[in-house]
Parts: C-alpha cells; sequence; structure tokens
C-alpha cells in the first residue's frame, strides 16, 4: 500500500521594508527555511548588461564591471559563442577556445549571477541565461528542450515532451518543465511559455538601449519567488502575515491553483507572531546553532571550514541496545535522515565530510548509504554521495542554492576575530603589563594611561594590583587603567 503524503504548510512571515522570512514544514516539522533582507538583497538571476575589465590569461576567465563592488567572474565554459569576435576560428580537438583570442576588454556581454559573491570573491557569473516560471525554464543559448529529472512519472513524461514540441519557439531558445508542470493542462503550460517568451523580449529590448553596467532584469522577492518556486500540490495551506503580501500571493495562487479554494490564509493575530502560533520557533533557532539534536537523544556537530563543512555524530544517551553494533547501525540512520534535512535547512553548500559512528559490518554500511541517498533525493539541490571509507567518513558534495541564513545574519565575533577561541585573561593581563613596563620606562613621562576593556580592566585591578604598586613604586610614576570606549563617527 503506498504512502500517504505527510500534509505540508508554508509560512511567509513579513517584516515591511526589512526582511521575509518563509517556513516549509511538513507535519510541524520543518524541512526548509530561507531568509532575505532588503540590505542584503540577494542578486542570484539577476541579468545584467556588463563589460569585460579585464581578461586572466592563467585561469581563462574574465573579470566583468557589472555595477557590482567587486568584479564578477566569467569562465570561458560560461561565454556563449556569439561573443567571439568574427575572426576567430576553432582549434581541431580544442573544447573551447583560448578567452584572449575571442574576447577583448572593453566588449560589452549580457551576463547572469549564478553565485552570490562570498567574502573576497566576486560574483560567479555565466552569458547562458535562463528565466524560472512556474511550470518552465526559459533558457537562452541553449535550444535544448527537456524534463526535469525530479518527475519521475514516465507517462507524465512523455506528455510534457509532447506539449514542449508542440510550442513554436525561436532558434536559440530551450525549455525546461519544472516539477510544477506536472499536470498542468497545456493552455496552462503555453501561457506559462508566452509570459517567459514576452519577458525575454523585453529583457533584450531593454538591454539594448542601455549602457552598461546597469541591471536589465531583476529575480523577484523571496515571498514571490516561493510560491514560484516552492508551492506544490501537496502544500495545503500557505499563511502569510502581511496584508500587502497577502493580496498578491492570494492573487497569484488563485490563478495557479484555481480548483483550491482558501489556500492563502491571512495569520491578523496581535498576541502571537506566525511561527510562535505554529511552534516553529525553537526549531527555526537551532538553525543557527552549532549542535543539533536528534530524536533519540543524540547530537549533531557541525564545523565549517574554508574548505569544507564537518559533522560530527556524538550518540549522547542513546540506549537500549545491549549490541554495540545495533546501536551503531540504528544511531547512524537516524542521524543520517536528520544530516540530510540540515544541509537542506543551512543551506551547506560545497564539500561536507560525515564522521560516522564505526561500523565494522560492511551490509550496515551500505544500508546507511542508502538511507543518506533516499533523503537527499528531497533535496531541491544537486548532490553526490560517496560510499562511508574504512576511516567510517562519508564525502558528500551538495549544490549551494544561495546565501544561507546563517551566512547572511552573522559576522565574526569581534573579540575572537573568527576563531571561536580567544586569549584568555592572564595572558591578555601579561601583555597589558609588558605595555605598561615599556611605557613607564620612556623618558619624560609623568604618568601612563593604559586603554582596555571593562573586563581586562577589572582582572588587571584584581589580580595584578600588587604588581603595578610595585612599577609605581620603582619608577616614581602613577599607572592609571582607563576603560576604552568606543565612539561611533
Amino acid at each position: 500500500m503506498p504512502n500517504k503524503k505527510k500534509r505540508q504548510k508554508m509560512f511567509i512571515s513579513v517584516l515591511p521594508g526589512e526582511q521575509v522570512e518563509v517556513v516549509i514544514a511538513e507535519e510541524g516539522k520543518v524541512n526548509e527555511y530561507y531568509v532575505e533582507m532588503v540590505h542584503q538583497a540577494k542578486t542570484k538571476g539577476n541579468i545584467y548588461k556588463g563589460y569585460i575589465h579585464n581578461i586572466d590569461n592563467g585561469l581563462q576567465a574574465a573579470f566583468i564591471n557589472y555595477g557590482a563592488e567587486r568584479n564578477g567572474f566569467l569562465q570561458i565554459d560560461e561565454v556563449h559563442p556569439e561573443y567571439y569576435m568574427d575572426n576567430f576560428t576553432q582549434k581541431k580537438g580544442a573544447r573551447y577556445p583560448l578567452m584572449q583570442k575571442v574576447l577583448k576588454a572593453g566588449q560589452e556581454v549580457l551576463v547572469q549571477v549564478v553565485k552570490e559573491p562570498t567574502g573576497k570573491k566576486g560574483a560567479f557569473l555565466t552569458s547562458y541565461l535562463s528565466l524560472p516560471g512556474r511550470s518552465f525554464v526559459y533558457t537562452v543559448g541553449r535550444s535544448q528542450m527537456g524534463v526535469s529529472r525530479k518527475i519521475e512519472n514516465e507517462k507524465e513524461r512523455v506528455r510534457l515532451k509532447k506539449a514542449l514540441e508542440s510550442f513554436e519557439t525561436t532558434e536559440g531558445v530551450g525549455l525546461i518543465a519544472r516539477t510544477a508542470a506536472v499536470g498542468q493542462s497545456k493552455a496552462a503550460l503555453e501561457r506559462d511559455y508566452k509570459y517567459l517568451n514576452r519577458l525575454w523580449t523585453d529583457i533584450r529590448a531593454n538591454a539594448q538601449q542601455e549602457k552598461a553596467p546597469v541591471i536589465v532584469y531583476k529575480e523577484l522577492g523571496l515571498a514571490a519567488r516561493a510560491v514560484r518556486d516552492y508551492l506544490t500540490s501537496d502544500v495545503t495551506e500557505v499563511w502569510v502575515d502581511d496584508k500587502e503580501t497577502y493580496d498578491q500571493i492570494d492573487k497569484f495562487v488563485r490563478l495557479a491553483f484555481p480548483r483550491k479554494n482558501n489556500l492563502v490564509r491571512l495569520h491578523d493575530e496581535n498576541d502571537l507572531s506566525l511561527l510562535e502560533r505554529f511552534n516553529l520557533v525553537k526549531q527555526v533557532e537551532e538553525i543557527y546553532s552549532r549542535e543539533a539534536s536528534m530524536p533519540s537523544g543524540g547530537r549533531l556537530v557541525f564545523d565549517a571550514t574554508e574548505a569544507l563543512t564537518a559533522v560530527d555524530i556524538n550518540s549522547g544517551k542513546i540506549g537500549g541496545e545491549r549490541n554495540f553494533q545495533k546501536m551503531a547501525l540504528k544511531t547512524n540512520v537516524e542521524a543520517a535522515k536528520e544530516i540530510a534535512r540540515q544541509l537542506r535547512l543551512r543551506d551547506i553548500g560545497g564539500q561536507v565530510v560525515i564522521d560516522f559512528i564505526e561500523m565494522k559490518n560492511p551490509k550496515d554500511c551500505r544500508e546507511v548509504e542508502k538511507v543518506m541517498r533516499a533523503e537527499l533525493k528531497n533535496d531541491r539541490a544537486r548532490t553526490d554521495v560517496s560510499r562511508i571509507s574504512s576511516f567510517g567518513l562519508m564525502e558528500l558534495v551538495r549544490q549551494r542554492l544561495g546565501s544561507s541564513a546563517i551566512a547572511i545574519s552573522t559576522e565574526a565575533c569581534p573579540c575572537c576575530k573568527g576563531t571561536g577561541i580567544r586569549r584568555n585573561m592572564e595572558w591578555q593581563a601579561l601583555q597589558a603589563l609588558k605595555e605598561i613596563h615599556r611605557d613607564i620606562r620612556r623618558p619624560g613621562t609623568e604618568r601612563v594611561e593604559h586603554d582596555c576593556e571593562e573586563e581586562l580592566a577589572i582582572y588587571l585591578l584584581n589580580t595584578k594590583r600588587g604588581i603595578l604598586a610595585d612599577l609605581e613604586k620603582r619608577y616614581g610614576r602613577e599607572i592609571h587603567i582607563d576603560l576604552e570606549y568606543e565612539y561611533d563617527e
């Protein structure tokens, strides 16, 4: 008997003019979380008219000035051949030409942001443009017609392919059917295609008139994007806590789901926030924690480094199993399910290394790998999973969908400078004494004033008062420990 589909609910919480949060929960459990702050609005998906600032021959990449603080990065494999210079001839057997032979500084290009700028790195760009709609992704520069791999029903795949073939597309334009296209009538599919076609016509006309660098297409905000991309037939309710956003979303949903009445609902209670009302606050707060708890009492510990994210599994108080191998398998299976969920919630991208509890039976290792792969099928991001090594480590690579909630809402600690540790008070006090000792010996010094933070000042006066008194007596000068204040300019 097939498993009954779980009920999903979407929650859209809006702080007007400042922030939008989207939560997708299944049976009360948060499965996806997205947040966007207006002052940190995402640029992924935006299309710009820029120009080539310079070409790096070694990297075979161009740096594009598209109006951002840092130039974007455009690799040779992301350059559409239409931008190649007319006198170029491709060498036989070469996959891509040398960038310096086909492009030149100052040349104008239409580019789209694929990856947001991170740290000191600029955005990753492509000249192969795409426009997402409700049912299709409209591709410019790639003329393939296809159906998303996540649509597994073969009958539906055939139907969608026939619908795609019936559209009169222009040369160099392709369409990829999204999961939302499942069950849509041919008329509805054609409406979405015509809308995207008009949108691209407008973008192209706008780009021809504007002077680089300039934005020519801005991706939708998070609230509208969530409804367009994440609202499926599995979602039974959409809750919104802002009247203006509610009206916009309700209008869209009535067009997309004409048979579903009252799908969008307005939260207008004053006593509780939207997330408080549905008991989701604690789950959302856990996303920002280094640790995540598992149902049986174990813990997952996430440590992000420059190169990868390490995940450690602590069995904690998991008990009731006399046999250690059975306990290890049970814990690892539970951990695999929760790790897949946490990767989605935290939008952890790049390389991930998971340290599972040691399992000596190869059959148990295969079982955990099977569970991990099955859980990652629910992920919107692309993933690639390795087998568990002899050291109990599993490696996987996950596509980063955007700037994670953690990345946009946290910053390096001003005390530890992002290391996670700091020098202890004794060490800091000794460094302060070194500076005081240096200053008090300088000729012409009448008194020494040492500025420091309150915590260190208290420590010096409580534990190093005798040393300070000895220095004053030896050199005949006063020592003042002053509090260090930071003034806003």
